[in-house]
């Protein structure tokens, strides 16, 4: 099993929720410090032998925003207290032995997708580690949809139930019904329910645009007009899924054993945390992990 973790989700989640911590000169730390902590944690409870981390960078440069400029132009950008842990969190993975992945031109969710399925093409499953449901679309028979935070696992066989559709058919059904989160607009009056259901009817949008006339006949309020407004928005739609699709074949060299865990490097775990102001929690873990590994 190959694990891949999606950074941004856990460095947010510490920056909001942890109090106020800072480096010896005073600038903040906390989302380097609960980043650093749930990769050792996670590392100690599996003892993974294949991890990697893949980071945001491309921070609206992005082939997303070339196809759309308003893609997550909702978003305000990270404050320049939090954008500069951002590497040190990706220094921190280094140091722990953990391989990790940025690029400016795809986002993380790409490189985990492309991680994915060099992973499989040699016969390895994988758990995505995350909590956005965007990447539920990567999971096929023999993986996992790990939202750590919550303590939540889900299988192939789970993700209908989790997130309204089957994997192969999240980013269509994203698509229909618009991603708020990452400024993404649907089709005008397809909600959540009737996209779930269109894509319960559907393999996809190909397919839904061939079927319009049996769409009219589907058990739903609204059903008679829903082919017209389908129709005329046809465009709009296939351009959302080519932004809520995740793209699996970013150019890059990476082979399931450059994903091969390393053991931690003790001295520069140590010299690192002494220079943010850790402690010495941090470095205890790593002996940990290389007495386990």
């Amino acid at each position: 099993m190959v694990y891949l973790i999606d950074a941004s989700v856990y460095i947010f989640r510490a920056w909001y929720s942890l109090p106020d911590l800072a480096d010896p000169e005073g600038q903040p730390t906390q989302a380097l410090y609960g980043f650093a902590r749930f990769l050792s944690d996670l590392l100690e409870r599996k003892q993974p032998h294949y991890v990697a981390v893949a980071f945001d960078a491309s921070h609206g440069r992005c082939f997303r925003n070339t196809l759309y400029p308003a893609y997550k132009a909702n978003r305000e950008p990270a404050p320049p207290p939090l954008a500069r842990q951002f590497a040190l969190c990706r220094e921190y993975c280094r140091r722990l032995g953990v391989a990790e992945f940025a690029d400016e031109a795809y986002e993380a969710d790409d490189l985990i997708g492309t991680l994915a399925a060099l992973c499989r093409a040699e016969g390895l499953p994988v758990t995505v580690v995350s909590r956005d449901k965007d990447l539920a679309q990567l999971i096929a028979p023999g993986d996992v949809f790990w939202d750590y935070s919550d303590a939540a696992e889900y299988r192939y066989e789970q993700i209908a139930a989790r997130f309204g559709v089957q994997p192969e058919r999240m980013a269509d059904y994203l698509a229909l019904r618009g991603d708020s989160v990452d400024n993404v607009p649907g089709v005008p009056g397809v909600g959540a329910k009737t996209a779930a259901l269109l894509m319960t009817h559907c393999a996809s949008l190909e397919q839904l645009f061939e079927q319009l006339d049996a769409i009219a006949q589907l058990p739903m309020r609204g059903a008679a007009s829903l082919p017209a407004r389908l129709l005329t928005h046809r465009a709009a739609a296939f351009q959302a899924r080519a932004l809520t699709r995740i793209v699996c074949d970013v150019p890059m060299a990476a082979r399931h054993a450059d994903l091969r865990r390393r053991a931690p490097d003790l001295a520069q775990i140590q010299a690192f945390c002494d220079t943010q102001g850790f402690g010495a929690l941090l470095p205890r873990q790593a002996e940990r992990l290389i007495r386990l590994s």
